[in-house]
């Protein structure tokens, strides 16, 4: 595993390149670990918190790994113990790369024209949840947006395959709220945020972690 800079991404650090297994794992990480296990494979970052991830889910743990205090890189969650959910900070967070395709911190746009055009080949059956965010059920990947200084840059978001079905539904999916929260996928005419201002939440006591 070797920090590289990839082309086809907005350009910015060098970073850990990181394939995308579907439904298996990425990069180093595979489903079903436990927090060890992952912390283990993870050499130069440290856990920086733990944190509720769901607030009608208390059962699922995040775990935020990075390579120092303000630099958070890869957001782990678990359910009895067991990785199901990872993602990767559009700044920090490794080069998740799909069939050679960056996923990380790419512009919106460019990356929804490749899905949409495996969609329309037949090689993926992209499908878009209730807030818009695109993805793909059978790889248990949902990619979000990130507010990065002055632009918007793209975010995945990988369930293993006990996890995988409807993930891209953000109202029944098994991805924790806190994925949800914030920048929505650019579209034209749509709230920019969830949850849109002055919306009224089911939270309780709980507030996003980030």
């Amino acid at each position: 595993m070797a920090a590289v800079e990839r082309r086809g991404a907005v350009k910015g650090p060098a970073r850990w390149d990181w394939e995308l297994l579907p439904l298996e794992g990425v990069g180093p990480l595979c489903f079903g670990m436990r927090i060890t296990e992952v912390a283990a494979v993870l050499p130069g970052m440290t856990e920086l918190r733990r944190f509720q991830a769901d607030p009608s889910f208390p059962e699922a743990l995040g775990v935020e790994f990075g390579m120092g205090r303000d630099e958070p890189a890869v957001y782990s969650y678990f359910v009895d113990g067991r990785l199901f959910c990872a993602a990767v900070d559009a700044v920090h967070g490794p080069q998740v790369t799909l069939w050679g395709r960056e996923l990380t911190a790419c512009v919106p746009a460019d990356l929804e024209q490749f899905l949409v055009h495996a969609d329309g080949c037949g090689v993926l059956d992209v499908s878009y949840g209730p807030r818009g965010n695109p993805g793909v059920n059978g790889l248990g990947l949902v990619v979000r947006v990130q507010e990065v200084a002055d632009a918007v840059v793209t975010r995945p978001v990988m369930v293993g395959r006990g996890w995988a079905d409807r993930c891209t539904d953000d109202w029944e999916g098994s991805i924790p709220e806190c994925e949800w929260v914030g920048r929505l996928w650019p579209h034209a005419g749509e709230t920019e945020s969830w949850p849109p201002p002055g919306r009224q939440t089911h939270w309780g006591g709980w507030q996003p972690p980030f």
